[in-house]
């Protein structure tokens, strides 16, 4: 068991696992909210398009 131990020590050194610096993991979560954010507005927009438009264009119509 000992020797386990000194080959996972030596592993976590030599691949950098024992870092403390999570800035990089923030930045990913960050992006993949922004890009989940992004395909929700993208799909509403696709739902909800037409809609809108006809109101406007209803809107509009009356208007003249």
């Amino acid at each position: 068991m000992d020797s386990f131990m000194q080959l996972y020590t030596f592993a976590k050194a030599y691949f950098g696992l024992d870092r403390q610096d999570d800035e990089g993991a923030s930045m990913v979560e960050y992006g993949l909210l922004v890009a989940l954010i992004a395909i929700v507005v993208v799909a509403a927009l696709l739902v909800l398009g037409p809609a809108i438009a006809n109101l406007f264009n209803d809107a509009a119509n009356e208007l003249d």
